[in-house]
């Protein structure tokens, strides 16, 4: 990672990354494609209404799980192998710790949650069972996410593919048994999420207890270290605080998609599934750009910054553009695999399509700013500029022009206007980060 040419290694490194997320997102659109066969447009809704809320409750430890993969990388890089056995255990802590903490007030406040966030009273029953299953699987999502951190960390992005490959397999089949054969809905959809989680959990944990290297994982050495717990909540609770706020206005967003109905909820929810696959492949890149630049950055190696950053602009713009004008192409044969026997949401899945899914590289931009700067341990600037350009742009737009455009205009007309605040929000933040990246490596970085 820190010496010879940028492209082909960032590109190799974050390929099975890629691999790894879209697999992770096709066994997801599995059970929404199962419960829109098997079950209906509710269920398609209230298990497409938990994403915002799942990534509203878990994106804060995520964030702190990409601070610790930072910290990791810069102290290898450093060659400071005496801090590495304190960081590595402290890291595993945390993700046992937050897991529990989040299975817990998932849990017990998942309809409430639902509630405040408005949604159908035709889906809300199903939401809530969906949520409270998905919870009692949070231990086993944050041991195998920190497990994960420390893995990508050293530059192994194969085993997370190997190990989330075997426990997909289990969650389609489960799908299949547990929604088209038992007809158990929801339930059973969560049941198949949770199981294949902990699989990948158990997977994750026998790895780290069998690595050849510094990085070892010791169940009876496990335990917080203040100083490595330091230096990884200093760089990770800015990135949570902005994942959790970012989540947060996609909450509100949600919560204005129920107030157009079932089949806009729908909709969205089927488009916001094909989405995701398009940031996944972008996401990935940004990943790798800010591993490598962490590496570099421990290294002292300044002079590779630019190249890590243009190289990943550059991928993330070709597959964004890509990806999003294939999926616009195909938009209606893939709403339709989602929604069979609903030509109305289809309509609305594809309003999505148009107004977001073309324009996705922008948001790839912005994330890979961010993951830019996070990577030289810059991780305050991102939080506020996430804050300010997109989570507080797209609440001001919700509550005054999508408000105001309601009152005179319905359906898709409708959401069009609410969906724009994206897309606005993107290009916005990701000009904000470039300009304060430029800043930092003119001023700081080029008089060390």
């Amino acid at each position: 990672m820190i010496n010879g040419p940028v492209l082909w290694p960032l590109i190799c490194y974050s390929v099975p990354i890629v691999l790894t997320q879209v697999l992770q997102l096709l066994f997801n659109a599995a059970d929404i494609v199962v419960v829109g066969q098997f079950v209906g447009d509710s269920a398609v809704a209230a298990v497409g209404s938990c994403a915002p809320l799942i990534n509203l409750l878990i994106n804060l430890f995520v964030g702190i799980s990409l601070g610790a993969t930072v910290v990791l990388a810069s102290t290898l890089g450093a060659k400071q192998e005496d801090r590495i056995h304190d960081l590595t255990h402290t890291i595993f802590s945390l993700g046992v710790v937050f897991g529990f903490l989040t299975g817990v007030v998932g849990v017990v406040f998942a309809r409430t949650f639902l509630e405040w966030m408005g949604t159908t009273p035709e889906s809300i029953d199903q939401a809530t069972t969906y949520l409270r299953i998905y919870f009692i699987g949070a231990p086993a999502f944050m041991i195998y996410t920190f497990g994960r951190a420390i893995i990508v960390a050293t530059g192994d992005t194969k085993r997370p593919l190997v190990y989330l490959s075997s426990s997909g397999v289990i969650n389609v089949i489960l799908n299949l048994i547990l929604v088209a054969g038992c007809g158990m809905g929801v339930a059973g959809v969560a049941i198949a999420t949770v199981t294949s989680q902990v699989i990948s959990a158990v997977l994750m944990t026998s790895a780290l207890l069998r690595l050849d290297s510094e990085c070892r994982i010791f169940l009876f050495e496990l335990r917080l270290h203040k100083k490595p717990l330091k230096r990884i909540l200093k760089l990770g609770l800015p990135v949570g605080f902005q994942n959790t706020l970012f989540s947060f206005s996609n909450v509100i967003i949600q919560s204005s998609v129920n107030s157009l109905g079932t089949f806009c909820a729908a909709g969205n929810s089927a488009c916001m599934n094909i989405d995701s696959f398009i940031y996944a492949g972008m996401n990935s890149f940004t990943q790798g750009c800010m591993t490598f630049a962490g590496q570099n950055y421990g290294a002292k190696r300044y002079d590779r910054l630019n190249e890590i950053y243009r190289s990943a602009l550059l991928c993330i713009t070709a597959i964004g553009l890509t990806l999003g004008g294939i999926a616009y192409i195909f938009g209606g044969p893939l709403l339709r695999l989602y929604l069979p026997d609903s030509p109305e949401s289809v309509k609305y899945g594809m309003a999505r399509m148009l107004v977001l899914v073309v324009p996705d590289f922008l948001c790839g931009l912005m994330d890979c700013g961010s993951g830019m700067l996070r990577g030289i341990k810059r991780s305050v600037y991102p939080m506020i500029a996430t804050i300010v350009g997109s989570c507080g742009l797209r609440l001001v737009w919700v509550f005054t022009v999508f408000a105001h455009f309601k009152q005179n205009t319905h359906g898709i007309a409708a959401y069009r206007i609410l969906l724009l605040s994206y897309p606005l929000s993107w290009a916005l933040t990701f000009i904000a980060l470039l300009l304060y990246y430029i800043r930092v490596k003119r001023v700081y970085l080029s008089k060390v």
